[in-house]
C-alpha cells in the first residue's frame, strides 16, 4: 500500500509523507472508491513537526499502513513521545488513527460530533475505515501547544469544511493547511456555506504567511518548502468567480481556462484530474445556489 509514499522534509523538522499523483497506479481497486478516486489520484500528504523526542502528527494518512509508515519514521528519528492533529472529519485524513490509539489525538469538538455522526458511513466505506478511532481531547476556536521547544498553535477556520483546523508555527510563519487550501483548486464539498468560506480566506489572508503546507498538492512544490499566499487568493478568487459565473447563468469552461490567471501567475499549479473537482463544483454550487 506505500510502495509510492515518499517521506520530504520541506521545512527544518517538518517532514511530509506524500502519496498519490502516480499515472496508471491505484492502491486499493480497479473499481470505484474513495481512496484511489479521491486523495490518491489528487496526491495528498500528512505532516509531523518534530523537535528532539516529540512530534506532532497532522492527519493520519489513507490507511493503516501510512499510518505505520509515518510512526516508523518517526521512531526512527528517536521519537518517543507522538501526539497527532485532526485537520477535519473527512476519511482521507483520518483512516490511520487505530495506529495512533494510544496517542493523545486532538481534534476541534466539531470534528468529534461530524466523526460521530457519519461513524456508521465511515465505517462502512470502501475501502472501510474500522474502528474509526475518535480524538481524545477536543477544542473549539484556538489551542497553543508546544512540540519540544516549537511553538505551534491551532485554529479553526470553516473553509472547505465547517470543521477545518489548521496549524500555525509563528516563529516559522509556516502554515499547515490541511484542505482549507489546494492546489489546483478547492473542493466545495459543502456548497451552500462559500460565502463563510470567503469570508474565511480573507481572514486567513490577513496572516503573515510567508509558506503553506496543503494537504492535496504538487509534490516537487511542497519538498521545494510549499506554496506562497497567493494560493489564498487564488483559491478565494475561484470561489468569487465561480459564484458569479453560477448566479448570473455563465457558461463555465474548463478549469484550465477558467483558472488561467492564477495559473499563468505560478500561484497554482495545473493538474488535469483537477477537472473533475472543478465539474463537481459547478455541480454543487448551481444546486447551492438554486435551493436558494
Amino acid at each position: 500500500m506505500t510502495s509510492t509514499l515518499t517521506i520530504l522534509e520541506p521545512c527544518a523538522g517538518v517532514y511530509a509523507y506524500y502519496d498519490g499523483r502516480v499515472a496508471g497506479v491505484r492502491l486499493q481497486s480497479p473499481a470505484a472508491n474513495w481512496l484511489d478516486d479521491g486523495a490518491y489520484e489528487l496526491g495528498v500528504a500528512s505532516y509531523a513537526i518534530v523537535d528532539g523526542a516529540q512530534a506532532l502528527v497532522y492527519d493520519t494518512h489513507i490507511s493503516l499502513d501510512h499510518a505505520r509508515a509515518i510512526r516508523t519514521h518517526l521512531e526512527s528519528l528517536g521519537v518517543s513521545s507522538i501526539r497527532v492533529v485532526l485537520s477535519h472529519w473527512h476519511k482521507d485524513h483520518v483512516a490511520g488513527n487505530a495506529v495512533f490509539a494510544d496517542c493523545e489525538i486532538i481534534a476541534l469538538t466539531l470534528t468529534a460530533q461530524r466523526l460521530e455522526d457519519n461513524r456508521e458511513r465511515i465505517e462502512t466505506a470502501t475501502p472501510p475505515i474500522e474502528p474509526l478511532v475518535m480524538p481524545n481531547r477536543l477544542f473549539d476556536k484556538t489551542l497553543a501547544l508546544t512540540v519540544g521547544r516549537r511553538r505551534v498553535e491551532l485554529h479553526h477556520f470553516a473553509i472547505h469544511s465547517a470543521d477545518g483546523n489548521v496549524i500555525w508555527l509563528p516563529e516559522e510563519k509556516l502554515l499547515l493547511a490541511g484542505d482549507t487550501l489546494e492546489d489546483t483548486t478547492t473542493f466545495m464539498s459543502e456548497a451552500d456555506q462559500t460565502e463563510t468560506h470567503v469570508a474565511e480566506l480573507k481572514r486567513l489572508r490577513q496572516w503573515p504567511i510567508e509558506r503553506i503546507l496543503p494537504s492535496h498538492g504538487d509534490r516537487a512544490r511542497i519538498a521545494a518548502g510549499g506554496y506562497g499566499p497567493e494560493l489564498i487568493d487564488a483559491n478565494r478568487r475561484y470561489i468569487e468567480r465561480l459564484t458569479d459565473a453560477i448566479e448570473k447563468g455563465m457558461p463555465v469552461g474548463p478549469l484550465k481556462e477558467f483558472a488561467a490567471d492564477e495559473i499563468a501567475s505560478g500561484a497554482i499549479l495545473y493538474f488535469a484530474p483537477y477537472e473533475a473537482v472543478h465539474r463537481s463544483n459547478v455541480e454543487r454550487l448551481r444546486s447551492a445556489i438554486g435551493a436558494r
